[in-house]
């Protein structure tokens, strides 16, 4: 029997929990999850049902939201995050990855947290849910990938300034990146052989050293070395020709080398769509691809689409 997935409930104030209820009203029929967090947060009137186990997730889906209570200290006012709820937001990424460990639930997703709010609240240590979620899976190097139905994206370098990615996007760093990227697309997403574009760090790809020499000296080398190995992988490609629909169609997965580089792409081509997934961790992860929107919380405006799409996209690896 396929495990059910969890889902976090993120920062409560947030437009987390509007986005869970109107996902189940859309994938009720088709896949199976519960919520983690405090069903006092939940918006007026949602047909919720408390379950004490994942297991039970299965029968209640049909009836309302199953939640598996975590109770928190305050209560959650819509946009207007509450500090004393801050380890409480922490001990439930925990408890859902310990669920997946265990082997209670088939993979999480995760609805949006703060992190000046964990910070300031919780002492969090960490730059953000990522990194996080790596401590509690024990592994050193983990990659974010961005994928919607035109496109998938990895950022080598993530939440960094862009003045300090030329040093940041060393050998290790690339090498690692496209190696999780490839093996988790063959053993998550059913990609016998990737295909992998990867673009340049600077305009035009450096132009022969004219705009720069770590395309030539740093990117290539690797690449290179990869094909030796028989990986179907090219570049470094210039960033500016390699998201048109006739580019796009000749790779499964583009690796970029800073944020923005991928991220902008494919929020134009599918703003609403677009999940993030982790590759490389010992458990399924996938996140709505938007934050806490504190702005819209509790005014029955959020989008849950991307919410929706992280869900069946867990679902789909889980099933693999």
């Amino acid at each position: 029997m396929t495990r059910p997935l969890a889902l976090t409930c993120g920062d409560p104030s947030g437009i987390g929990p509007e986005v869970a209820v109107k996902a189940w009203h859309a994938v009720k029929d088709e896949l199976t999850f519960f919520y983690i967090g405090d069903p006092r947060h939940l918006p007026d009137r949602t047909r919720f049902v408390e379950i004490s186990d994942p297991q039970e997730a299965g029968d209640a889906m049909r009836h309302g939201l199953p939640v598996l209570p975590h109770v928190f200290p305050s209560d959650a006012p819509a946009g207007q995050p509450a500090e004393k709820n801050a380890q409480a937001i922490v001990d439930v990424i925990a408890r859902a990855v310990a669920l997946a460990q265990d082997g209670h639930a088939g993979g999480i997703c995760t609805l949006p947290i703060n992190k000046k709010v964990l910070q300031d609240g919780a002492g969090f240590e960490f730059p953000g849910h990522t990194e996080y979620l790596a401590h509690l899976g024990g592994v050193k190097r983990v990659v974010m990938m961005l994928a919607s139905p035109d496109l998938r994206v990895v950022p080598t370098t993530i939440h960094i300034p862009l003045a300090d990615v030329p040093n940041a996007l060393t050998k290790d760093l690339l090498t690692e990146t496209i190696e999780i990227t490839a093996k988790s697309l063959t053993k998550h997403f059913g990609i016998t052989k990737p295909r992998i574009a990867v673009a340049g760090l600077n305009p035009h790809a450096g132009e022969g050293g004219k705009m720069g020499h770590e395309d030539d000296h740093l990117i290539a080398p690797i690449i290179e070395m990869f094909q030796a190995q028989g990986m179907d992988i090219q570049g470094p490609k210039p960033a500016d020709t390699l998201f048109h629909a006739h580019a796009r169609a000749a790779y499964d997965v583009a690796i970029c080398m800073y944020h923005d580089q991928a991220l902008i792409p494919i929020k134009a081509l599918d703003f609403d769509r677009g999940v993030n997934v982790t590759l490389g961790l010992p458990f399924i992860r996938t996140s709505p691809d938007h934050g806490t929107a504190f702005d819209i919380a509790g005014k029955g405006m959020a989008n849950p689409s991307s919410t929706i799409e992280a869900l069946r996209l867990a679902a789909q690896l889980n099933k693999r």
